[in-house]
């Protein structure tokens, strides 16, 4: 599939300043899903170093750091099938047997994903575990892999501002070894409000590392490592300086001990209304708020007429999915799940919540002139995120 590029072009209004900033942009489709069972692993995820054992120093060694850190580096390729795009960006080897931790915008949208250790090492299938999109976190896991490097983690409590950092990524999908650069955090406990780019739909991150190493396109879900060379945080986000394809030395990191806790969380196979398990239920369509029509937006929707001002508007259909199956076509505004009224994409989300890959739904819609129909659809296993 021709690529995309580095997974870089979520923007975000940092509450600050008003500063623009840039996360890894989402795949194709709005992914309506539920959680599924999850997995028993062998080893569990690490947790926080002990309270003082994480390094303040505002001096650092950046090859020793390097050499530390980057074995339990894995560059990712995600490719969305539907699409016929690939993205790229980075993971942290958190268990010997391939467990990763990387930011959910990074396997969003993905229907497969592949991984290279230290970006010349072995490239391996990965599947997804679970993810939190709300905390931009994911876990996957790398088949068949064993005996890998994994990261030492700090503590990300123990961060002050100054402290030297490493930041160590996949940027610019550069071949070879990861791209490394190396600065001091210049604040902590930061909010940014973040969004696709050509989205309306937003999400609040907070509590970020903030640092001037520079960070490019391809570093998101990548280690930001202190003198001691532990991790202590996942770099996630970016200040937009010049272009949505530049780098920056305004960077943005989430913090090892919240990462590693949703992480384990996942592990354990623990859903809850922000972690999903699994793969999500996928009918096969990109939709918008019905109410929105003729406002113009993401994916063209205001170039449709919506036949009701309530409901889920279909901006498109996906080939080979359920819903082209079923007949469905952009223009349509779905209205209820199983009975249940939706007024709104969130709606939808919510009323298809409970269903699982392979089971049935049955689903309503409005067409463009106006005619009320009742489909049934049965879900299959979604992209990621």
């Amino acid at each position: 599939p021709p690529p995309r590029g580095p997974r870089w072009g979520r923007r975000a209004a940092a509450l600050l300043a008003g500063v623009a900033l840039l996360l890894g942009v989402g795949l194709a489709g709005y992914h309506l899903g539920s959680p599924g069972s999850g997995t028993t692993a062998s080893q569990p995820i690490p947790t926080p170093a002990s309270s003082g054992v994480t390094s303040r120093s505002s001096t650092l060694d950046v090859a020793k750091v390097t050499a530390k850190v980057e074995p339990a580096v894995v560059d990712i390729t995600a490719t969305d099938g539907y699409q016929n795009t690939t993205d790229a960006g980075t993971g942290i080897v958190l268990t010997s047997n391939g467990e990763v931790l990387t930011n959910n915008h990074v396997i969003d949208g993905a229907t497969s994903l592949t991984a290279q250790v230290d970006g010349q090492g072995t490239k391996y299938a990965a599947k997804v575990i679970g993810y939190d999109d709300s905390q931009d976190v994911a876990l996957i896991q790398l088949e068949d892999a064993s005996g890998l490097s994994t990261a030492t983690v700090g503590n990300s409590s123990n961060v002050s501002v100054g402290d030297a950092v490493v930041a160590i990524g996949n940027a610019l999908d550069l071949p070879g070894k990861p791209t490394v650069t190396s600065g001091q955090v210049t604040a902590l406990d930061r909010s940014i409000t973040a969004s696709d780019d050509g989205s309306d739909a937003s999400e609040n991150l907070t509590g970020l590392i903030q640092i001037n190493a520079s960070i490019c396109p391809g570093n998101s879900g990548g280690p930001l490592a202190d003198a001691a060379g532990q991790v202590i945080g996942m770099n996630t986000a970016a200040a937009e300086q010049g272009s949505s394809d530049s780098c920056s030395t305004v960077g943005f990191s989430i913090p090892i001990n919240t990462a590693l806790s949703i992480a384990s969380q996942i592990q354990k196979g623990e859903s809850s209304s922000n972690v999903h398990i699994g793969l999500p239920g996928f009918i096969g369509v990109e939709v918008e708020n019905a109410s929105q029509a003729g406002q113009g937006g993401f994916g063209g929707f205001g170039g449709y007429t919506a036949p009701t001002s309530s409901g889920a508007l279909i901006t498109s259909v996906l080939n080979n999915t359920p819903a082209q199956s079923a007949g469905l076509q952009a223009g349509d505004v779905i209205t209820a799940i199983g009975g249940t009224s939706v007024a709104s994409v969130s709606a939808l989300s919510s009323a298809i919540a409970g269903y699982q890959p392979g089971q049935s739904i049955s689903l309503t819609y409005v067409n463009s002139s106006g005619s009320s129909h009742t489909v049934s659809l049965t879900l299959i296993t979604g992209p990621a995120g």
